[in-house]
């Protein structure tokens, strides 16, 4: 089963192929997804990726929590499920 993994504090100019070339050093990426802004298109900073393995999703986390990324230290961690809006 796949697991879904949050990265946050990216630096705005990161891609989608970067995010995957950088989880894909741990195993299996089934996809990836970088959040943009709606209206400009520009990244808001934080996107998912998703892994075939858990524990190549585990190890991934582990490892990237923190590293530093063009000068931000990244935020990841395990996705939580999006809260209902009203």
């Amino acid at each position: 089963m796949a697991k879904r993994i949050y990265v946050g504090n990216l630096p705005y100019s990161t891609n989608e192929a970067e995010l995957k070339d950088m989880f894909s050093e741990f195993g299996e990426v089934a996809s990836t997804k970088v959040i943009t802004d709606r209206d400009s298109g520009r990244s808001r900073g934080f996107g998912f990726v998703e892994m075939a393995s858990d524990s190549e999703a585990d190890r991934a986390i582990q490892e990237l929590n923190g590293k530093d990324m063009q000068g931000r230290p990244l935020v990841v961690n395990e996705a939580r499920p999006m809260a209902e809006r009203n």
